[in-house]
Parts: C-alpha cells; structure tokens; sequence
C-alpha cells in the first residue's frame, strides 16, 4: 500500500503532531508498506521517508506557536509531490490547518483519512464556519485523539469521529541507552511557553534539595526571561533543542519525568513516553494527562500551577525508591496500551476499508 502522511506543521520542529506522524510513518513501513511522510521542514528531514514542502511560518494558535505554511510555494510543492507519489491513500492530521493538508483537500485524488488532535475551541472554525465545514466534507473517515478533540471538530464541523488515542513507540523507548547522570534528576521538554508549566517547575526548584539536578530540554518565547530567572542556579541544565534519541536517553536517564503543564493537552502521549522509558512520572493533574495516567496508580498528578504541591511530590518521590518502583511497573504496562504498533495495525485495516469503499 502507498501511503502518504501528511502534516501541516515543520516536521524538523518538536510537536505532538509531528511525533505522531513521523512515528506512525516509521510503524507503517515496518509493517512492509510504502508510507512517506509530506510536511514543512525548516532544516534537512528529520528521518527516512519525509518529503520536505518548503520552510514554515511560526503562527499563533491554541496558546502556542505553529509552525505551518500556509504560502503559494508549499502548496505548489504538495501538489507536485501528490502528483509523483500516486498515493493509494492519504492520512491528514490537523486537516484543517492552513497548509499542505488543506492543499490535499482541495486536490487530491486519492481517498483520505483524517485525524483532528487539537482541543479547546477554534475561532478560524467559528468565522469560517461554511467554508471549512465543506472541505471537512471531502474526507472518507474522520478520528479525534481524544474525546475533546471529538467534541471541538463535531461542534465546528459537523460529522461523525472515532477517538483513537495517539501511540507511543514502546519499542523504541525500551531501546534507549539511559543517559548517565550524577546524582537525583528530574527532565522536563516541551516549548518554552506559558501553557507548558516551566516557571512553575523552576519555582518548585526554590523548595528543592541542593543535590537535585534539572534537565530543561527545548526553547520557547519564554527560554531567555526564565533563563535569567534562575541565573546562578547551577542545578539548572538548559540543554536546548536536543534529537529524539537523545530526548529518550535523558527521560530514561532521568529519575522523574516532570510535565507541570497548565492547560491544551488534549492527551498525554509525553507521560505515555516517560512510563515507555521506565520513568517515574510527576505532571499536573489536567484532562489531558488524566486521560493516560491514574494518580497514584500510573503517575503522581498535582494541582496545576501548584509549585509547592509540585516540589512536595517530587522530593517524596525522589525518597521513596518503592513506591517509585510500583509507579514505574504500572506506568509501562500502561504505555503498552498505547504502542504505536497496535495504533498503525488499526490504521492500516481503516486505510483498507476506504481504499475498498472508493
């Protein structure tokens, strides 16, 4: 089967979205089938099978930053690669996002899979309401990678969506070498952004031991005002944007994976990747996370924006190597539920019924 993945955010960039298409692509051609992967990339493609459609245009959206592209040129491009691949199928994520998948919509020939991960309310859905809702109608079956995405794309566009969460590569987690650290750990990546939590966790460092070592993966808006907030704690790492090989050697490296986010996850694939790299857990207790992780049970949830209450769940999980031990054996057999393995198995079956129903 030739497959074509399309997303319409910089595929060089960290993002949700992009680690699932990418991690699908990669499942999808181990199962023996022709899957590439078609996006922006803002530097060489980050892996085998990507082909690049231009640079991206930072956009606000959702609280964040996207980094789609939305210009001529992309579109050109996507549909010259439409055109050469003659893909069996296509599998759009974020459909609706300005860029090569609505370019898709408009062109393609091909059938088409969607799948719609954000959450929360759109206003470019509300003021383009008609417009929007016909495109959406070009698509043969529609999922969400949560009940909230579901809800937003059914409340803005209409139509029917299975929720199919989003995977983890368990295989690939479970291979990482665990980087070498020197005393308690904690890692945390994500955008430096207000939504994510950082200050929050840097606060909670203030009510932390002097032996506790930070790990701060990533940039963000926020990396140089949060920098010179903490100048002189030398407990601090800012390690920058790293790979993906090296994100998963630090979370299993790491004694405690910290998400202290404070809102728009619409699932908690990033927890599903610390229990996958047999990782003690501590993140804010959101919709989001709570979806993959029962507090006590899979992870330690706290208050979000609580520094104290995450300072307090840190230090007594750093002194209580038991009920980390119980935390961690739990947290893996849950990732297990969501490897990208058994997601790419149900995808592939969906891609047959369209493929046959066209």
């Amino acid at each position: 089967m030739r497959i074509g993945v399309i997303s319409p955010y910089s595929l060089t960039l960290p993002g949700g979205v992009q680690g699932q298409v990418l991690g699908l692509a990669r499942e999808l051609r181990a199962a023996g089938h022709h899957a590439q992967v078609l996006g922006p990339c803002d530097g060489p493609p980050p892996d085998t099978g990507v082909i690049p459609l231009g640079d991206s245009l930072p956009t606000s959206a959702n609280g964040s930053v996207a980094p789609i592209a939305p210009d001529v040129p992309c579109a050109l491009r996507t549909i010259q690669a439409l055109r050469d691949n003659q893909f069996d199928i296509l599998h759009l994520h974020e459909p609706m996002a300005p860029g090569p998948t609505t370019t898709a919509l408009f062109m393609a020939q091909a059938p088409m899979v969607a799948t719609f991960h954000a959450a929360g309310g759109s206003r470019a859905y509300d003021i383009l309401k008609r417009p929007v809702r016909w495109l959406s109608g070009r698509i043969d079956r529609r999922f969400a990678v949560s009940d909230d995405a579901a809800e937003m794309a059914q409340h803005s566009l209409g139509h029917q969506y299975e929720v199919l969460f989003n995977g983890v590569e368990t295989d690939r987690c479970a291979a990482a070498q665990a980087w070498e650290t020197t005393g308690p750990t904690v890692f945390f990546v994500g955008r430096h952004e207000p939504r994510k939590g950082l200050d929050v966790l840097l606060d909670a460092m203030n009510e932390l031991p002097a032996d506790i070592t930070l790990w701060v993966a990533s940039d963000g808006p926020q990396t140089e005002a949060l920098k010179a907030r903490s100048a002189g704690d030398a407990r601090i790492k800012w390690l920058g944007r790293i790979s993906e090989e090296e994100k998963l050697s630090r979370m299993k490296g790491a004694d405690i994976f910290c998400a202290p986010s404070l809102r728009g996850e619409s699932f908690g694939v990033v927890l599903l990747e610390g229990m996958a790299c047999d990782t003690t857990v501590v993140a804010s207790d959101i919709p989001g996370y709570a979806k993959v992780a029962q507090e006590g049970q899979h992870a330690v949830l706290v208050p979000p924006g609580d520094s104290t209450a995450l300072a307090t769940a840190i230090e007594k999980t750093l002194h209580d190597p038991q009920r980390a031990a119980q935390l961690r054996a739990s947290g893996l057999q849950r990732a297990h539920q969501f490897s990208m393995k058994q997601l790419a198995q149900r995808y592939l079956t969906v891609y047959q019924e369209v493929i046959d129903d066209a």
